[in-house]
């Protein structure tokens, strides 16, 4: 099949587009229009809204918007709203709150909430001339050059936290970077970090080039790179724990509570040590994470980036929740990196995102750091606990039932009849399709 080019399609109108990609790729076949259309909002308005919130648009693309209650977290009672489409998430996620809220319910702890940018640049010039040059001149102008860009955030109590130039010449030749950590309050603070970092790289060029420590071949080595934010943020960490008694954890699958806690302790030891485990282990994690940050409006490839690279940090990849079983007390936590923000973005436009902080009580960047991080340690925990007890087919593909039965246009009936033949067994999909042979011709 060989198609054309198109030139200005950013251009087109968004019926334009959907004719030329109709058209173009999919034989001018009506119904995939039609499919577009269906997904669109009928007020008018609210719909060119969802249209720039991004470019080219044609359609929304709809995931379900599920709410995780019974969360007791500080001392405070929340329903999580999930947006997320695997099936289990938002059930493991209640099912764990539940398990937890006569237990004295979820503890956080915000670590700390440094975010980091660097300036990347190249400069042929000896490192002990730099460093002096940055200590005695250049770090004072970057501040005073930025005052405008932070004024407004240094009054919400934010702002430019420290700069350093780091020496990264063993790794690459003539490499540096001016390092910068910020606070950005409630909001994530991308544009905010970006523009201060843009403005470094201005004025490291022009201090660079009026200076009279470095000679003009040195000056003509000096090359900006780029500038720009770090979605690694080993230092804006936020942990979530909880605990008991062992002889508390009262689990219903059969087996006795000391069993249950060791069993538990060693899953998670495994997935210490152990890599291709570790990295289920810790999807199971953002499962939990990523259905609340898009909830709420952030950005869940951000958050995903920063965890995982975290959980490298050692140079093994390793999970991101750790156990305890020491004189008789249960404790399970997390220490999750994580940016967020409450203002700015799609917080103040999505009207399902402006729900989302209104149920959750309209938090601040920190509280909202404190929400996801018991999250993804719920879901972990309700992910563990199955794993060590029942299997995790088991509830699963119960919840996973309906997508199979959905494929073959069940009925309401038929639905309710695989509910219950499916009370006491493991769901599969071989069985349904199989029953439902049998149960149609009869």
């Amino acid at each position: 099949m060989n198609h054309k080019p198109v030139e200005g399609f950013s251009k087109l109108t968004k019926q334009g587009k959907i004719d030329w990609l109709v058209n173009e790729y999919l034989e001018g076949n009506e119904e995939y229009q039609n499919i577009l259309n269906q997904y669109w909002n009928e007020n008018a308005d609210l719909q060119k809204l969802h249209d720039e919130f991004s470019e080219n648009t044609i359609s929304n693309f709809y995931m379900p918007y599920g709410i995780a209650p019974n969360f007791l977290i500080d001392g405070k009672l929340f329903a999580l709203p999930m947006a997320v489409e695997e099936s289990s998430v938002v059930a493991a996620a209640s099912k764990a709150a539940k398990f937890w809220i006569d237990k004295g319910g979820f503890k956080t702890t915000i670590i700390n909430n440094e975010k980091l940018g660097h300036t990347h640049f190249i400069f042929n010039v000896e490192s002990h001339k730099l460093l002096h040059f940055f200590n005695f001149k250049l770090k004072k102008k970057l501040l005073e050059a930025t005052e405008d860009i932070t004024a407004n955030m240094r009054k919400r109590g934010g702002g430019i936290l420290d700069i350093k130039l780091v020496d990264k010449t063993s790794e690459m030749p003539n490499y540096y970077q001016l390092k910068a950590s910020f606070d950005t309050v409630d909001s994530m603070g991308a544009n905010f970090i970006n523009s201060c970092l843009e403005q470094f790289g201005k004025t490291l060029k022009q201090e660079v080039a009026v200076s009279e420590d470095f000679s003009q071949e040195e000056k003509n080595s000096l090359q900006i790179v780029m500038n720009i934010l770090s979605n690694f943020t080993p230092d804006c960490i936020v942990r979530a724990e909880v605990s008991c008694k062992i002889e508390d954890l009262k689990d219903d699958s059969g087996i006795s509570n000391e069993e249950f806690a060791w069993k538990f302790k060693q899953a998670v030891t495994i997935a210490e040590i152990e890599p291709f485990r570790a990295t289920t282990h810790n999807k199971g994690i953002m499962n939990g994470v990523d259905a609340v940050v898009i909830a709420t409006g952030n950005d869940f490839r951000a958050t995903e980036a920063c965890a995982h690279a975290y959980a490298a940090r050692n140079g093994r990849y390793s999970s991101l929740t750790h156990c305890t079983t020491d004189n008789g007390i249960f404790r399970f936590w997390i220490d999750l990196p994580i940016s967020v923000g409450v203002v700015g973005g799609l917080t103040n436009l999505h009207p399902l995102v402006k729900f989302s902080l209104a149920l959750l009580g309209k938090p601040s960047a920190q509280e909202l750091m404190s929400i996801l991080a018991v999250s993804g340690l719920a879901q972990n925990f309700g992910a563990l606990r199955s794993l060590v007890t029942t299997g995790i087919q088991k509830g699963h593909m119960k919840m996973h039932l309906f997508n199979i039965l959905n494929q073959f246009n069940a009925t309401e009936e038929e639905k309710q009849y695989f509910v219950t033949y499916f009370k006491d067994k493991t769901v599969s999909h071989h069985e349904v399709i199989a029953e439902l042979e049998k149960l149609r011709n009869k």
